[in-house]
């Protein structure tokens, strides 16, 4: 057994990480287009005006994808490439622009899976409370209807929302991410509620119009695994995956599934008594959760690593202590394959939808070698242990339904700039060319064999 034979194997990206093209065509400012811009807040004050130049040379992209044998390719919208303001009239530009690229996926027989909200928020909407504002929600079903009417003759895979807990955890938690404010924990949680809202909206009305739609929302967040084989799923592995810590104790609070997914698929903010959020939880709307809970077709996992946990004394399980030396990316993530086995189980388990891994790769310090290519063996290493799990997952009964890898190409990875580079793809950006690295290569050919070399 191996992958399921019509197991999507593709890459992503995101609109404001590649296509530049800020101000060009009647597209209006995002909240990244203006903190980009402002001193210290990205390396080296790096910003997403030309990025990889996709607005220009997206054909290139997509012949690249064709010979790597890549047939679905995840990207996302730029909302205010469509809608300047946010809401109100249309930029025909923009569609025009997605029309093409559309279309040039289906030429080629790439199946475009469509991200509405990777984190562009129009900055019009921004300065009229973002999504503080609960307005803002019912803008995005908006946006949602203009974009499913448009495409509902060429596209049916849908992704709402990316990683809501960047938008609010590091987008107003820690200001790392735009729009850059501190807010308080009620206030993260009121933008938190009005993003899941914006969620369900947008779902209702793409089925309104597009019924056979595929739709799905793309999630991030801590994850346990343990290197032992295990006949059944220990309940240690399952507390420290959606059970949250008291904030001293994690950092990164924030960063947790099931206060997405929990709401979206259950109906109810979960009962998790150490969680920031708790307090605010009982004041809302239940039919607000009624929206919010539109039945979904697939849950999107973006999996990087996770926590080890080993057998402890007591005969359960506990955190692995880190060994001195252990392995970590270019950007210091642990490299941690297990998790690409018991996340995907983890979630299945948790809420019985079929699960597709939105993003998983790894940044490496890549460069241009004295032969003109770019050689990767860390990254294929990389991919080649993460797979392997998560073949076997599939070997196990769980519906994974597809893998893509972040990212197609080399991008803007928004605070780090340009200094991180996860693609699959080169770009050298003095004059954005593009090198395919050794990993694409290789990516090509395990597609082909559908895997089945992983072990």
């Amino acid at each position: 057994m191996s992958f399921p034979k019509d197991f999507a194997w593709g890459a992503a990206s995101a609109s404001y990480q590649i296509e530049g093209g800020a101000c060009e065509d009647g597209k209006g400012p995002s909240i990244w287009d203006a903190f980009s811009h402002q001193p210290g807040k990205t390396f080296n004050g790096h910003t997403g005006d030309l990025a990889c130049d996709a607005y220009h040379r997206f054909e290139e992209d997509l012949d690249l994808m064709e010979s790597l044998g890549i047939r679905h390719y995840r990207f996302s919208l730029s909302w205010p490439r469509i809608l300047p303001e946010g809401r109100g009239k249309i930029n025909a530009a923009g569609l025009d622009y997605y029309d093409r690229l559309v279309d040039g996926c289906l030429q080629r027989g790439i199946k475009p899976w469509i991200t509405l909200y990777h984190w562009d928020l129009p900055l019009a909407l921004y300065h009229k409370g973002g999504w503080l504002n609960r307005d803002t929600a019912y803008a995005f079903e908006e946006y949602a209807s203009i974009v499913a009417d448009h495409f509902k003759d060429r596209a049916d895979s849908f992704i709402t929302i990316n990683e809501p807990q960047c938008v609010v955890g590091m987008g107003h938690g820690n200001g790392l991410h735009a729009p850059g404010t501190l807010l308080s924990d009620e206030d993260m949680f009121r933008s938190w509620h009005h993003i899941l809202l914006a969620h369900g909206l947008a779902v209702r009305k793409i089925r309104e119009i597009i019924p056979c739609a595929r739709i799905g929302a793309a999630s991030t967040g801590a994850l346990a695994y343990t290197e032992d084989p295990c006949s059944n799923t220990p309940e240690d592995l399952v507390c420290a995956s959606f059970l949250s810590l008291p904030r001293e104790q994690n950092e990164g609070w924030y960063f947790n599934h099931q206060w997405f997914l929990d709401p979206l698929v259950f109906g109810h903010y979960p009962e998790d008594p150490a969680a920031v959020w708790t307090p605010y939880k009982d004041s809302i709307d239940p039919a607000d959760l009624s929206v919010i809970s539109q039945p979904l077709d697939f849950i999107g996992l973006n999996i990087y690593n996770g926590t080890e946990m080993v057998p402890s004394e007591s005969g359960g399980y506990q955190i692995a202590d880190k060994y001195e030396g252990y392995p970590r990316t270019a950007l210091k993530w642990p490299v941690t394959p297990g998790v690409l086995y018991w996340g995907p189980r983890l979630v299945y388990e948790r809420y019985k939808l079929p699960v597709v891994i939105t993003e998983n790769g790894q940044s490496c310090n890549d460069r241009i070698f004295l032969d003109g290519k770019v050689h990767d063996p860390d990254r294929i290493d990389f991919l080649a242990r993460y797979l392997g799990k998560l073949k076997r997952v599939c070997e196990d009964g769980i519906p994974v339904l597809g893998y893509f890898h972040w990212s197609f190409t080399d991008n803007f990875e928004w605070y780090s700039g340009y200094d991180d580079r996860f693609g699959l793809i080169y770009i050298d950006y003095r004059d954005c060319s593009r090198i395919p690295k050794d990993s694409a290569r290789w990516y090509r050919d395990l597609i082909a064999e559908n895997g089945e070399s992983l072990s």
